[in-house]
């Protein structure tokens, strides 16, 4: 039978938990202690041993809830109830001053332009997105973004963040939906990595990568021991419950891009819903969040522009990282006349900084030997942290990139990481070049090539490639390919075990993938009966093959993914393929000399059209799979960056089956790029010449 705590215990009890709670806020929210870290921790200790012995005093929201409970089984889904909205991104001062005509127009349009228009300027933080929502004062649930509509439940994980009220300051009547940042320090980063160095175990790339991977811990005492932190910076919903004598009570609400006109909450908290972002601001920290305090409303966009500049330069001096400003109309009523597009909001913006540049040493030049013979020069570098990643090689593109630059083995160079995953150099810093040094001298032959490793220049091209077709690199190269995604998509038959069948001569051509028996398999070193029974049934699940697929997988030099596509529409058959001649290609759009000559001279091959044959003697090709109705004819989409709910080539098949087009290049005749994270070149010139741009939950809702 459970004891029941005496009064003087619940009061101390009581008393405890206010205290706790008001020093957490001073240490963790205010940045001002009054007692020592001891002394805190004395405080929580006693509190623990009172729970301790009468585990019916525990509540949801004591302080002893942050060290984290059992561990769960997984994350639930959870249905926001306001969409969760991203920003769209400038670069410099010109777009930020075409980003504000565009406000001003929306502001003449909505009837709004005699408000005066001022800007709250944020620090934009580097770390994880977080909704949390707070019924009548109390953390009811904490989420992540996910796609910006569902997300995943990471209550269990958010109780152990001090700085994070789990009941709120003088708001027991109030009931909100909140969002900010969940971060991690530099500091903490570099302690928790040397950490798993010591364990041998993966480090983690940079802050960010941290605080996502502290957050979705499915124990939360790893999540407690990790140091996570917050910043709060907007309201989603609020609503006050106001007593109306004789135990009435009536609810205001306001949400962000709602039509409801400000209302007034009471309960000595705030006279009304915030009218500006920075009053917004102003009331979390009322309610006892963490807010950033470096935040500042700004008169014009020259005054951002100043901000903006200030903390480019300062932006190492914290403790966090950041990778930009946040730009909000302050004004609520602009802000709800300005409404939203597909993906992001009219009223705020982010402003990026240039992208992070470091300096490191060039040791040496290297060659890859592609699958179609071509090379490839690549960067050996010093290995060296930029834009979170330690990185250790760049590609240097061609022989005229190299000599651009004046490369030169022992160089000090500048080394660029924006928003392509791969590296570039800059430029090289000549007042540190060592003494006789000598010019790069481009290698005329590479023993990767096969034969007697001869290389030669393609002509009209910046490319040199193998003058041998048949190097045991180029074929590992083709083979990887033929298996790969874009192509026959055979689950289970990566590298490693293409290099073991090569080697012990199982495959010589395509073909005899489909050729393979149980008993070949069997006899290689670590091949287990399960594994090998496997294998052969992902095979066999992919003897049927569509006509583009089946083009892209031959290798054929000059011929992508978009140009097999193409000529598959076309000609419809493989038949009529090889039978076209030069002119019956150059007449399909998109497909020019080079590309035409190189299917002629490819299809005229015998041991090619042996190859194909011997193929076809297995796999059967087959229809491409359409939707009833074509959406999307006449659209022609490019995408770029990575996308976070869909592979790139499933996204690409979409946008066939639904009758439109994908290129790997943007141009005026572009119709959408679609950008999906660190997202590159491609959408620099989509801006440039003004392409419509879409985000991977626009394009989604595009093709649903």
């Amino acid at each position: 039978m459970k004891s029941k705590a005496p009064q003087s215990t619940v009061d101390r009890l009581n008393k405890l938990k206010t205290a706790i709670n008001r020093h957490r806020e001073l240490y963790h929210t205010k940045d001002a202690p009054e007692i020592s870290d001891e002394a805190y921790d004395s405080l929580v200790k006693e509190l623990e041993a009172i729970e301790s012995q009468y585990p019916d005093l525990v509540m949801p929201d004591s302080p002893s809830q942050r060290v984290g409970g059992e561990p769960i089984k997984e994350f639930k889904k959870v249905q926001h109830t306001t969409r969760q909205w991203s920003f769209d991104d400038v670069f410099d001062f010109a777009e930020l001053k075409k980003w504000e005509e565009k406000v001003r127009n929306f502001m003449e349009k909505s009837g709004v332009s005699d408000e005066k228009l001022e800007y709250c300027c944020e620090l934009k933080i580097d770390g994880l997105k977080t909704i949390l929502t707070y019924r009548e004062g109390a953390l009811v649930q904490a989420a992540t973004r996910g796609d910006g509509e569902v997300g995943e439940d990471v209550t269990h994980n958010i109780r152990t963040i001090n700085s994070v009220p789990l009941k709120l300051q003088g708001g027991g009547s109030v009931s909100l939906t909140a969002v900010g940042e969940i971060w991690i320090s530099v500091k903490d980063l570099e302690r928790i990595n040397k950490e798993r160095i010591k364990n041998d175990e993966p480090l983690y790339a940079n802050t960010r990568n941290l605080a996502a991977g502290s957050l979705r811990q499915l124990d939360p005492k790893v999540t407690a021991s990790r140091k996570l932190d917050s910043f709060i910076y907007d309201i989603d919903q609020l609503t006050a419950v106001v007593s109306r004598g004789s135990g009435s009570s009536r609810g205001f609400a306001s949400a962000k891009g709602s039509e409801n006109p400000p209302m007034p909450i009471g309960n000595g908290i705030s006279n009304n819903v915030p009218l500006s972002q920075s009053a917004e601001l102003e009331l979390l920290k009322e309610l006892g969040f963490k807010v950033n305090p470096y935040f500042k409303v700004c008169k014009s966009v020259v005054e951002v522009q100043r901000f903006y500049e200030e903390w480019t330069k300062k932006r190492h001096d914290l403790a966090y990282q950041l990778d930009g400003i946040v730009i909000k109309v302050d004004s609520r009523k602009i802000q709800e006349a300005l409404g939203y597009t597909g993906k992001s909001p009219r009223w705020g913006v982010a402003y990026k900084f240039p992208a992070e540049q470091v300096t490191t040493i060039l040791e040496d030049i290297s060659f890859q030997v592609g699958r179609t013979g071509v090379i490839t020069p690549v960067a050996i570098l010093r290995p060296v942290l930029v834009a979170g990643s330690t990185v250790s090689r760049a590609t240097l593109h061609n022989e005229d990139e190299i000599k651009r630059l004046d490369l030169r083995l022992g160089d000090t160079v500048i080394l660029q990481k924006a928003g392509d995953v791969i590296p570039d150099i800059v430029s090289v810093v000549q007042e540190l070049r060592p003494k006789n040094s000598k010019p790069f001298v481009w290698p005329m032959h590479i023993s990767a090539c096969g034969g007697d490793g001869r290389i030669e220049r393609v002509p009209g091209e910046a490319a040199w490639k193998c003058v041998s077709t048949d190097s045991f690199e180029q074929q590992k190269r083709k083979f990887y390919y033929f298996v790969s995604k874009k192509c026959f998509d055979i689950d289970g038959l990566g590298p490693k075990i293409i290099d073991v069948l090569l080697e012990n001569n199982l495959v010589t051509d395509f073909a005899d993938i489909f050729r393979l028996k149980k008993g070949d398999l069997l006899a290689l070193p670590r091949f287990a009966e399960k594994s090998v029974d496997n294998l052969l049934d992902a095979i066999e699940k992919r003897k049927n093959i569509t006509l583009p697929r089946l083009l892209t997988s031959l290798s054929i030099p000059q011929v992508g993914e978009e140009t097999a596509y193409d000529v598959a529409r076309h000609f419809k058959s493989i038949d009529s393929i090889e039978k076209a001649s030069i002119e019956e290609f150059r007449s399909i759009y998109g497909v020019g000399e080079v590309v035409a000559q190189s299917f002629v001279d490819w299809f005229g091959n015998k041991e090619n059209k042996k190859l194909v044959k011997d193929i076809l003697k297995n796999v059967t090709i087959i229809a491409e799979q359409t939707s009833g109705t074509r959406p999307l004819e006449g659209k022609s989409f490019v995408f770029t960056g990575s996308m976070k709910n869909l592979d790139r080539d499933a996204a690409q098949s979409i946008v066939r089956a639904k009758g439109g087009d994908v290129s790997s290049s943007v141009s005026k005749k572009t119709s959408y790029v679609v950008a999906g994270e660190e997202a590159g070149s491609k959408l620099d010139k989509a801006r440039e010449l003004g392409v419509a741009i879409l985000s991977e939950e626009d394009f989604l809702t595009m093709v649903k």
